[in-house]
């Protein structure tokens, strides 16, 4: 067993342990009377073959209809007896479960949280059962006009990656699988080496370590061979967009039209190459003040919203613009934008707009780390996608280093103004 302090500000001060069978323990004692449990696998849609899209997020439901030694039910009545809270999500880059306690009750509830994620039953009726569960959630979520709107966006974006795809998966493929390839598919990759278990909150490091340890060694685990770190799919970048790729819509229950742009950008494989990023959209977006917000928002009044983000994902990123707006006002607004990043690419940011970002991360970040399960997301996520805590503790120092000139070639390199992803979606 190996175990790290990382060197950190005060603010967090998480500790690090490796069990032999490779399950990796993050704790750290916060004075707040609650424990976060949050358990991230390395694991989401983004491995799935076409023919299974939509199985990791199936298999999030499934992992709380019972065990071996739990009954359906008997886990989430347990956790409203105690007052407790959990829930899941996932991506195309990991699945998370977390849980909510108070201090006293953690060394019961935290084997059981470790239980129903590592030891499902998988039984087929409950699995038929929460077939119709998973169909009505694709259901909504097609009928829902943002969520149509970002997903033509990723398939836009991205040619061949999975991120083009639905973590929900298809209805077609969801009306196909079996339990059986779902138990299959929670024994390939549901091992405690592509396991992290964060726990923060009012109990101390080495009591919140044993508890989550010895919850884990008592339970059966998967003896496969298989290593998920080596079974990853081995996918290249997409080459940046040589033109521009243009996607029109019609969507009739929308009251405004909606334009997204989009370029390709590193990802969390090339974290340093993001930080520049990071602060561009936030000098475009990121307040009233903000480039885009003030033009176009505030003073020409060409849009009701506009947002840009910088969404660093593992395999390959996304800058995405993205505005609600009346539809005439699409192609202004295409051309404005078009220029703002133009004359990013040839002028230097002045000090000031930097500044201004510098202050936000740092804000944002000490905002972020205020409850024990701000924490568990923050360890739990840089540490299933990267191996390490430092990018995430470092970040607001990372921005601050970031200057005028790197934020201009990073411009000039990644937002080219004459080749990028195009949706526009109108009312009518």
């Amino acid at each position: 067993m190996t175990s790290t302090l990382l060197k950190t500000p005060p603010l967090n001060a998480p500790t690090i342990q490796t069990l032999p069978n490779g399950l990796t323990i993050v704790a750290e004692q916060m004075p707040v009377d609650a424990v976060n449990l949050n358990v991230w696998m390395k694991v989401g849609s983004a491995v799935e073959p076409d023919e299974i899209n939509g199985m990791a997020h199936f298999l999030e439901h499934m992992v709380f209809k019972g065990t071996p030694r739990i009954k359906s039910g008997e886990f989430e009545k347990l956790i409203e007896e105690r007052g407790a809270v959990t829930n899941a999500a996932t991506s195309h880059d990991y699945t998370h479960y977390y849980i909510t306690t108070a201090p006293k009750d953690f060394a019961q509830l935290a084997p059981l949280q470790l239980d129903v994620v590592i030891n499902p039953s998988i039984p087929d009726d409950a699995f038929e059962r929460e077939r119709l569960v998973v169909l009505e959630e694709i259901r909504r979520s097609e009928d829902n006009p943002s969520r149509r709107t970002f997903r033509r966006a990723m398939e836009t974006a991205f040619e061949r990656l999975p991120y083009r795809r639905q973590v929900l998966g298809p209805t077609s493929v969801i009306e196909q699988v079996k339990p059986q390839q779902m138990r299959d598919f929670h024994a390939q990759w549901y091992q405690p080496s592509s396991t992290v278990a964060v726990a923060v909150g009012n109990l101390p490091v080495d009591n919140l370590i044993e508890i989550v340890a010895e919850s884990f060694t008592k339970l059966k685990t998967n003896d496969s061979e298989f290593t998920p770190e080596n079974s990853l799919p081995k996918i290249q970048p997409e080459s940046p967009f040589t033109e521009i790729v243009r996607q029109e819509y019609v969507d009739k229950t929308l009251q405004q039209a909606r334009l997204i742009m989009v370029w390709r950008v590193p990802g969390m494989t090339d974290l340093k190459r993001t930080y520049a990023l990071d602060v561009l959209a936030g000098i475009l977006s990121h307040g009233r003040m903000s480039r885009l917000v003030r033009d176009l928002r505030e003073e020409r009044q060409l849009v009701n919203h506009i947002g840009v983000s910088n969404m660093t994902q593992q395999l390959q990123g996304i800058f995405y613009i993205a505005a609600q707006l009346d539809a005439e006002n699409i192609p202004t607004v295409e051309a404005a934008i078009v220029e703002h990043i133009h004359k990013l690419q040839n002028e230097l940011v002045a000090e000031a707009d930097i500044a201004r970002i510098r202050t936000q991360v740092a804000n944002r970040f000490i905002f972020g780390n205020e409850k024990p399960s701000d924490r568990t997301g923050l360890y739990g996520y840089y540490y299933s996608q990267l191996g390490d805590l430092a990018p995430a503790l470092n970040y607001p120092a990372a921005i601050q280093a970031v200057d005028s000139l790197e934020i201009q070639l990073a411009a000039q390199e990644y937002l080219t103004t004459d080749a990028y992803g195009i949706v526009t979606v109108t009312p009518a």
